[in-house]
Formats: structure tokens, sequence, C-alpha cells
């Protein structure tokens, strides 16, 4: 059986149904803060397996003690998580609160339990302004905002871990800017409240529920002003975490890897892709930039090739389609 913290939200309920897809039993731990049950339902129904939902809170100790107690698991994929940069910048307690000391319960539990087998959920944050794009995982590592740095905390104290006990065996699996949702339109990205990232917003704006996007900084040092990003399509991201389940044993160690699509792409050329996906301009206006932000990050996904023999597939076009079509399909997300 396989843990999944925050496997209820976005990235955690398609890594669910291409978990159950590769024939594992999941067992879900999510609170359920930015997450919706209805997303597990819908996973259930598209793969006919089911999908345990355990509504609790990593900071929990107990409840961390009942559910490894309980239960023969082997391995944790850990998304649980708060994610926003710009809400980290304003709340950065909140931030250390929720994701480090979360965290740190549920290393203690998995270490009680003797399940030391870890697929973190991380972020290209970790590399911070970078010197120079694309960016290798040897790059040293540093965080703009108080969201990046909860996550090179979280990828330290896992070294730690490691270097204390050399039988955990840890993958660190960076990734860049999710986006895209499951080709059936079923499940997808449904943040509560104002989303703070630009795909979700733009959808927002795009079926109506929102008048325009903003986008932040037409300044930056790239080719058409607006930040460039390495946007992957969620699907490819949870088959990333498949294939680095499968991979923890040979991989040893604590290991970092990338998972990006190697190619950066500007606000502006996503905004683009959306329009054609929708069949007509989504209402954008430029704004000063935002604190916390960079201007370009875009991954080399080589050693993620090498390693675990695994390579992002689906480009803009299928990222932007597939989003509109939950969108389109779901204007007020699981509540429809």
């Amino acid at each position: 059986m396989i843990l999944v913290t925050g496997g209820a939200g976005y990235i955690g309920s398609h890594t669910c149904l291409e978990l159950l897809e590769a024939g594992h039993e999941v067992l879900v731990l999510d609170n359920l803060s930015n997450a919706s049950p209805e997303g597990l339902r819908r996973v259930e129904r598209l793969t006919g397996k089911k999908v345990e939902l355990v509504e609790g809170d990593l900071r929990d100790g107990a409840a961390l003690e009942r559910l490894f107690g309980s239960r023969r698991i082997e391995a944790v994929l850990h998304f649980a998580g708060l994610k926003s940069v710009g809400e980290s910048v304003e709340q950065p307690l909140r931030y250390y609160d929720n994701n480090v000391a979360g965290t740190v319960k549920l290393l203690e539990a998995m270490g009680r339990h003797g399940v030391k087998r870890l697929v973190f959920s991380s972020s290209a944050t970790v590399y911070g302004d970078p010197s120079r794009v694309p960016v290798t995982e040897d790059m040293p590592l540093s965080a703009a905002n108080p969201y990046g740095r909860t996550k090179l905390i979280i990828e330290d104290m896992c070294r730690e871990v490691f270097r204390a006990d050399p039988s955990w065996r840890i993958a660190l699996l960076r990734y860049f800017n999710p986006v895209g949702a499951h080709a059936s339109g079923e499940i997808g990205e449904d943040p509560q409240g104002v989303p703070n990232n630009l795909m979700p917003f733009a959808l927002q704006v795009a079926v109506g529920r929102r008048p325009v996007l903003n986008v932040f900084g037409g300044d930056w040092p790239t080719a058409d002003g607006t930040g460039v990003r390495d946007y992957i399509h969620v699907v490819d991201l949870a088959k990333g975490h498949v294939a680095a389940l499968a991979k923890l044993d040979a991989l040893g160690g604590c290991v970092p890897l990338n998972l990006g699509t190697g190619r950066g792409v500007s606000v502006l050329e996503l905004v683009a892709g959306l329009s054609r996906a929708v069949g007509r301009p989504v209402p954008h206006q430029v704004v000063a930039r935002r604190a916390g932000d960079v201007a370009s990050v875009f991954a080399d996904p080589t050693r993620a090739a090498q390693l675990l023999g695994w390579r992002a597939e689906l480009g803009l076009d299928a990222m932007c389609a597939d989003s509109w079509r939950w969108q389109s399909q779901n204007p007020n997300g699981y509540a429809r």
C-alpha cells in the first residue's frame, strides 16, 4: 500500500490515478484544506478501483501513529503542503508550520514504523534565481521566497535523515510548473478562493468567473518581457512520481531529480496557447512585478530520463486543451 499525503489535491489526485493504473493500492491522507474528496471519487470512477481517504493533518502525531500502526505501508509519496509563492511572502510562519513541521512529524512516524521509502514533492523554487538556465540538479540551492525555503529545508532534512540512516531511499522531485488536467476532463485543478497560480486564474477568466488575468511584470529580461517557466502537464508529472517510486531502490540514497520539459514558456505564450484552446482571446493586462518572483526558470530533465526512464511527452497545446476541457466541463470546479 502506498500512502499519498495531500492525495486529494491537484497533483496528488492525478498521481493516485496513475498509481492505481500501475497496480498499486492507494491510501490518501489529506486535511482537505485545498482539496475536495470529489476528485478521488472521480479517480475511482475512472479507474474502477478503490482509494481509501483518511481526513487528517500531518501535524497530528497521534493520527499519523494510528495510520502507520494500522496499515502495511510500503512507501510514501509526500505532496501535502501549502504552495503559493505570493501567500508565503504574506504568511511565512503559516508556511513553515504547515510544510516543515508537518514533514518532521511524517518522517518521525515513517522512521518509527520502518517505512523508509519516500518520494518527496519538491520544487524548482529551491534553485532561487538561477545564474543560468536550464537548471541542473548540481546547481547551487537557494530560495527567493518562504515557500521555496520550506522546500529547501525539507530537502535538507531528507538528506540529513539519509546521512544518519543510509537504509532510507528518498527521491526529491524538483518540478516546475504543473498545468493541464486528465484528458477525460473529470479531474483537474480546483483551488479554493482566489487562485494563486497562473493557469487556474486564467481558466477562471476564460470561463467568465473573473474579469481579467493580471500578468505580473512586463519588464523581465526575457524575449517578451514576461516571466518564463517550464510548464509541465500534470499527467506527465504524475507518471514521473510513479517512475520514481518504481526506481527508488535502484536510485539508492537521497537523490534530487528535475521533472520538467526542458523548454521555457513565457506567460504571454501560455495565455496565447490557452486562447487557442478556448477559441477566443483570454483577457489579460500587464501589472507590476510580484514579490518573490524571478525572471526565468526551466529544467534540464536529462537526469530523470537517465535514472527513471521518464520524459515529459505532452506539449503546450495539450496542456491548454486539457485544462480548458476540465474547466469548461466543470466551470465551478468540483462544486459544478
